[in-house]
Parts: C-alpha cells; structure tokens; sequence
C-alpha cells in the first residue's frame, strides 16, 4: 500500500506550495495578458515575456505535479517538489529585485519569500536516509556531479573575470553593469555554492548529495528553458544579438535534462525502507 509519508502528507509546506502555485499561474498568466503592465526596456519585456511562458507552461506544472505525486510517497515526486521551489526562489528574485516597480510587486515578494519558508519546512522534516536510500548503486552519479562541478565552476570563472574586467581595464560587461550586477549577485549566491557543494556530495555519494543534486539539475535546466524562451522571444522583436543566444541556452537546457533523467532513472521502483 502507498501510504504518504508524513513529511509530505498534510505538512505545512505541502499547503503553502499550493499557495505558491496558484500564485505563480496568476502573475505568471498576469504578464503574458497584460504585458504593458511591465515598465522595463524592451530587451528586459522579451525576458519577462519569456519568462512568464515557462512560468505558466513548465514551472508551475512542474510544482503540481511534484506535490501531486509526493502526495503518493513517490521520492521522485518530492524531489521534483523542492525543485520547483528552488525554480521559485531564484525566478522571483530577478523580478523582485530586477524589475521597474509595478503593479506585481507584492506578487514578486510573496513568491521570493514564501518558497523559501516551504522549502525550509519541507527538507527539515526530510528523512534524507530515504531519500538517498531509493537511488540504485548504479546511478551515474559521477557524471552528474561532474556536470554541476563544470556548470558552477564556469559561472563562478564567468562572473569573476567580467568583473575583473570592468574593475581594473574598464570594459563594461556586454548586459550593462547594472543587468550585470543582478545577474552575477544572483547566480554567485543562489546557483554556484550550491552547484559545487552538491556536486561534490553528488560525487562522493553523500546522502545529501542525492537531495540536492535532482533539485539543482532540474531547477537549473528549467531556468535555461526561460533564457531560450527569452532570448526568442528577444530575436522575433528584432533585439540585436539575441538570436546568437538561443542555441548555447537550448543547448545547456537538454544538457542539464539528461542530466536530472540520469539522476532519477537510478531511483528503484520499490519504495525504500526509513
């Protein structure tokens, strides 16, 4: 029998990420409807556009369907759950902090915070013993971490060596200093410790390594998906070099797929003992 496990069957985090979802379908189908509501340059709407489609298509899906299979005590729902919230958290922080004020400001608050709150609840109360307990031993766990080791290492070099750049020669990063610093602050605090860590742990076969690994992956390649939308979107407006864009995040975006397929193919169909 499928019992629920009690660290997903009525949880608080389990009823706030309902919250989360709904809010995410409203602002997210919000932007996409009324699109003039966004006060930005045109080359920051083509992003919100995007951003709002795999918001509304992929990443709140993704939550729903996370929490409707967790609800079943699938380990593979639970992992695609945090994931979303991981998606949540880094998505509305460039709308919170990157975006002119606008009508969705307090949407863009809720949606930064309360995923940080579920996501505290939810892996606090982890039997994370379980978790790593469902992977087979089979698991390519070496090239997946290997895979997160490269991806935060090169943002971490990328970011690192544009600021050099405009700090001690002058050269101001191609986004704009401003774009820039958004961008780098958030990727060098929410994307790059974490990656490395969890690629480490993911490689060295640490329990929670297989936590944290299908949650980065996954998050990681979602976000992707948003900057190929964008950057499409972006080139059928006509935006200068954003089509050169498309295929490096469409490509990175299967990458890190496979990636979190390789992860959770390892997961046994068997539910594993606590």
């Amino acid at each position: 029998m499928n019992t629920p496990h009690p660290n997903v069957h009525g949880s608080h985090a389990v009823h706030l990420s309902w919250v989360i979802a709904g809010l995410m379908v409203f602002q997210s189908a919000g932007g996409l409807l009324f699109p003039q509501l966004y006060r930005d340059v045109e080359w920051i709407r083509a992003a919100w556009f995007g951003n709002d489609l795999v918001t509304l298509l992929v990443g709140s899906p993704i939550l729903i369907v996370g929490l409707a299979l967790s609800r079943r005590g699938s380990v593979r729902g639970e992992l695609v759950w945090y994931s979303a919230l991981g998606y949540a958290i880094y998505n509305y922080g460039f709308y919170l902090f990157g975006a002119r004020l606008n009508v969705f400001f307090p949407l863009y608050v809720l949606l930064f915070v309360l995923p940080v709150i579920a996501l505290i609840l939810a892996l606090v109360r982890l039997d994370v013993g379980r978790v790593a307990g469902a992977f087979g031993p089979g698991t390519p766990v070496r090239w997946v971490g290997g895979y997160m080791l490269l991806t935060g290492g090169g943002l971490a070099v990328a970011w690192t060596m544009q600021w050099a750049f405009f700090i001690f020669a002058g050269i101001e990063p191609a986004v704009g200093e401003e774009a820039f610093a958004l961008i780098a602050a958030m990727d060098l605090s929410f994307v790059v410790p974490f990656f490395l860590i969890g690629g480490v742990l993911l490689w060295r076969r640490r329990r929670w390594g297989f936590v944290l690994g299908p949650i980065l992956v996954l998050k990681g390649a979602t976000y992707t998906l948003v900057l190929t939308a964008g950057s499409t979107v972006a080139a059928l407006r006509g935006i200068e070099g954003s089509a050169a864009q498309i295929p490096v995040w469409a490509t990175w975006t299967l990458v890190g797929l496979v990636a979190f397929g390789l992860l959770l193919g390892g997961v046994e169909s068997r539910r594993p003992e606590t």
